[in-house]
């Protein structure tokens, strides 16, 4: 029914990692084969593309969804209609910024400081046209295909370029002096899919195992027994997402208490409920939180 393309290069591990913690195992002959398959009646065909081209397949119907950044979906200006962010990159969960840089030795400290004739290096150049004409900036945008931080100062006299973290840019000089783009990874799809309401049904339905799987890797569920007398200490050291559920044990024994909290802080919250009077604390995994 659904023809999927995911994206290759910096998100395809952490993509078929998140597929399989979603159930939804992507599997193919070799790491080389642009062709793949996922053992779900709802998925027909699973291609993996480069991230820059996938909005644009996507907006003309070769596929019914597929996942990419908003950064390329901003610079294809794709029609496409997104089922929702994915908070997840290729090293952490946060979202990747699109930025402008400028050599460490610059006087430039903000967009609008840039001078007519700048020449600009960057993967974006729809983005950074834009950017400039925005800010009144006449400039050359330098197509980059690659190391687009080392083009300064020979090549280029500034950057628009992508960072998690921000190491890369520092390490190679660089000052960002501004942020042009916050971009999650997004599941998006074809307009003309979107109206149908099976396809539609189907793909809400792979968006709710995907975005589960992903709540679930912050969090883990607490189980613990605990006395009437500890009851309220134990409950008020609990983060839980809602309220704890709370069970009166066999021969009104005490109380047994589970809560899903954030793995975080699980290291200081299992000694601490040990100490307010807690007994037979379980941690357990969790595989998905689907609200």
């Amino acid at each position: 029914m659904l023809r999927l393309v995911i994206p290759k290069g910096s998100l395809e591990r952490a993509t078929f990692e998140l597929f399989r913690a979603a159930d939804l195992a992507i599997e193919r002959s070799s790491e080389v084969d642009y062709r793949a398959v996922i053992d779900d009646h709802r998925i027909t065909e699973v291609r993996i593309l480069r991230p820059q081209e996938i909005p644009t397949y996507v907006a003309e119907g070769l596929f019914d969804f597929g996942i990419t950044g908003r950064d390329w979906v901003e610079e294809t200006g794709a029609n496409v209609t997104s089922l929702g962010v994915l908070h997840y990159s290729k090293a952490t969960s946060h979202p990747i910024k699109v930025v402008l840089a400028v050599g460490g030795d610059s006087d430039w400290v903000r967009g609008e400081d840039l001078s007519d004739g700048v020449r600009v290096a960057t993967e974006y150049p729809n983005l950074t046209r834009r950017y400039l004409l925005e800010h009144g900036v006449s400039g050359e945008v330098l197509l980059s295909y690659g190391a687009t931080e080392a083009k300064i100062p020979e090549i280029a006299d500034a950057v628009v370029e992508i960072t998690e973290t921000g190491r890369a840019l520092r390490a190679a000089g660089l000052r960002v002096i501004d942020t042009i783009l916050t971009s999650y990874t997004e599941l998006i799809a074809n307009p003309v899919s979107v109206a149908d309401a099976e396809k539609a049904h189907a793909m809400g339905q792979i968006m709710t195992l995907l975005t589960g799987a992903l709540s679930a890797r912050d969090r883990v569920l607490v189980k613990l027994n605990v006395d009437e007398a500890n009851l309220e200490k134990v409950i008020a050291e609990m983060p839980a997402m809602k309220s704890p559920t709370i069970s009166q044990l066999y021969g009104k024994a005490g109380f047994a208490i589970e809560a899903v909290v954030p793995r975080s802080v699980i290291n200081r919250l299992i000694p601490s409920l040990k100490d307010h009077g807690a007994t037979d604390i379980l941690e357990i995994p969790l595989s998905k939180i689907v609200p």
